[in-house]
């Protein structure tokens, strides 16, 4: 098993998830972490590691964003050898047992996301649906472990997605132009057209980076940036060419679903971070969005392998 990470600007947060890693029991076998052109030091951290675990470093030469970072990560990881990778943003930490809590479900599913702790060490809110018809992702209400250890979703997240790599050979590797945003989400949706994706019931991260947010009871709203909103908002045109192309998509609900989108960006600006002024960032990000859905040149990421359909989740820890 290889740990994937993409940093940009984290120095401190970079430093502390590197030695959470040093603390895993097993150890995995390498680490791969993506400098997405950092200006920081991050270049110092790395070059001052000595670890148990090897760690590669891949510079990028300009920020490619998380999507650009996930992609050029886990290619080297395929490179390396890697049976199963395990993406990560730079500002969690893994805890110890993290591994051995994944190792009962690693015979049964290719595609496993374990539970994190948010900064005050509380459970952090990770549990969506991908509804088809609207293209957003919805938040499934109560406690989805109550009566199972394990949560079958429809949706990815790169901060703590296990996948095989058989799978990401037949899948792709993430789809880089969406800079950040929703990326983690289709890639999840891809791979859950043909293989289950789980989520199960063990803390395996813990976030380390502290944010603004409110309680909506079903969910919470952190804050954003700027860049975000518009990759969030323009990002809908990728999410609604691969529902096109698997037959999926909706032209009426995915409309509601982007006003749906906007919305929920604007109660965001209100609510956390009382102020209206991300409002021409979420314009921007539809008008490109539109573009993006009149481009007749577009082409999803292509599978990495000649023979697709051969993926069976694997039980390896390399």
């Amino acid at each position: 098993m290889f740990i994937v990470i993409t940093t940009f600007n984290r120095a401190a947060h970079l430093q502390d998830l590197l030695d959470s890693i040093d603390t895993l029991d097993p150890a995995p076998s390498g680490v791969v972490v993506v400098d997405n052109a950092s200006t920081d030091g991050t270049a110092d951290v790395l070059a001052a590691r000595e670890t148990r675990v090897p760690v590669l470093v891949h510079r990028l030469p300009v920020n490619a964003g998380g999507s650009g970072g996930f992609a050029a990560g886990v290619s080297r990881a395929l490179g390396e050898g890697a049976e199963w990778l395990w993406l990560m943003d730079d500002d969690v930490v893994v805890l110890p047992d993290a591994l051995a809590s994944f190792g009962p479900w690693m015979a049964r599913y290719s595609c496993i996301h374990g539970r994190r702790y948010d900064h005050a060490g509380e459970p952090f809110f990770w549990q969506h649906l991908l509804d088809e018809f609207l293209g957003v992702h919805l938040p499934v209400r109560g406690d989805v472990f109550a009566r199972s250890p394990v949560f079958h979703t429809n949706v990815g997240c790169f901060e703590g997605m296990l996948v095989a790599a058989e799978v990401v050979r037949e899948i792709g590797l993430p789809d880089a132009r969406f800079f950040l945003n929703g990326d983690d989400l289709t890639y999840g949706w891809l791979i859950s057209r043909r293989y289950p994706v789980a989520y199960v019931d063990a803390f395996v991260l813990r976030k380390t980076r502290a944010q603004r947010q409110v309680d909506l009871g079903v969910r919470h709203l952190n804050d954003s940036s700027d860049l975000s909103r518009f990759c969030g908002m323009r990002n809908r045109g990728y999410l609604a060419r691969y529902l096109r192309l698997h037959g999926r998509f909706h032209p009426v609900g995915f409309g509601l679903g982007t006003a749906l989108s906007a919305g929920k960006e604007l109660v965001r600006l209100v609510a956390v971070e009382r102020s209206l002024s991300g409002v021409p960032s979420l314009w921007r990000g539809w008008r490109a969005a539109r573009v993006i859905l009149r481009d007749a040149g577009w082409q999803p990421e292509p599978p990495l392998t000649a023979a697709a359909g051969t993926a069976r989740p694997t039980g390896g820890t390399r």
